[in-house]
């Protein structure tokens, strides 16, 4: 089921434009547009995502929780004439992802904005079952339901042609995962490793955080691979990593991922895939 399919006239759209008293660059791809919007950045280093189809200019916001950060950005590009905002989309319930659900709608004036997302996100008007999805302009895009860290968490697969990406949440960092605050080891263990891990290894990433330096240090505790000292050593370098790694890199970087790996099985004492999973996730919550 398509809960929406608008069409428009195509305009292209700048690579980096001014956008208040930030400069907001767009990852290009063939159609495919997506603008990083960091919030809370030195505290819970969140990311919202601006998603947009470039020949429609049709676009959704993805997880705009901090409306003081956000609401400037998408008010700036919606004067300009740069998108056509369509809706919300959120990836979970929690606060610093779908609590500014009412501000952003009161703030724009658009007080029916549709926001998609998980039953439990703030002022939801569609909830789409596994494997339903939604198109902006020629952008198709799939929820994958991904109970654990809630469990009304939702990856958000993205596609335009051969350009793809994957909205993860808190369900999956840049070599890490999220923890399991509604959930259980197995469920993560299959949300990582069954329902991303299908998706093609070319998936740029975009996570719910920036948590990849932190991850990273965790990781290499565990496993001294060269896709984990490579992470670290762009990590090292770049404040922000979104979008710059694949569904493929986080198989050869995540230790999360990497739960058949004989050293990670080494490292925790365990065979079973998701045995491997709980105890990784208690190392993580106990690591300095």
């Amino acid at each position: 089921m398509y809960v929406m399919n608008y069409l428009a006239k195509a305009r292209p759209l700048l690579a980096t434009r001014r956008l208040g008293t930030l400069t907001a660059a767009l990852t290009f791809t063939r159609a495919m547009h997506v603008q990083s919007i960091p919030m809370w950045t030195g505290s819970h280093d969140n990311y919202a995502y601006l998603l947009v189809d470039d020949k429609t200019k049709n676009a959704v916001v993805i997880d705009p929780a901090h409306p003081e950060e956000v609401a400037p950005v998408l008010k700036q590009a919606i004067q300009d004439g740069k998108i056509n905002l369509k809706a919300i989309v959120n990836t979970h319930h929690h606060f610093d992802h779908a609590g500014g659900n009412d501000q952003i709608r009161s703030e724009l004036g658009k007080p029916d904005l549709q926001i998609i997302g998980g039953k439990d996100c703030q002022s939801v008007t569609i909830t789409l079952a596994d494997g339903e999805g939604f198109k902006i302009g020629d952008i198709t895009v799939k929820a994958l339901h991904t109970p654990c860290h809630t469990q009304d968490s939702i990856c958000w697969y993205a596609q335009d042609g051969d350009d793809k990406a994957v909205f993860t949440g808190d369900t999956l960092f840049h070599g890490g995962c999220g923890r399991f605050f509604e959930g259980t080891a197995a469920e993560m263990h299959t949300a990582l490793n069954k329902t991303l891990a299908s998706l093609p290894d070319d998936t740029k990433v975009y996570p719910g955080h920036e948590y990849t330096k932190s991850n990273v240090k965790f990781g290499i505790s565990v496993l001294q691979n060269e896709a984990i000292k490579k992470l670290q050593e762009f990590a090292e370098k770049n404040k922000e990593t979104q979008g710059k790694f694949t569904i493929g890199d986080e198989k050869l970087h995540n230790v999360f991922m990497r739960v058949e790996d004989p050293e990670v099985q080494k490292a925790t004492g365990k065979t079973d895939p998701v045995e491997v999973m709980d105890q990784l996730r208690t190392m993580k919550n106990n690591f300095k």
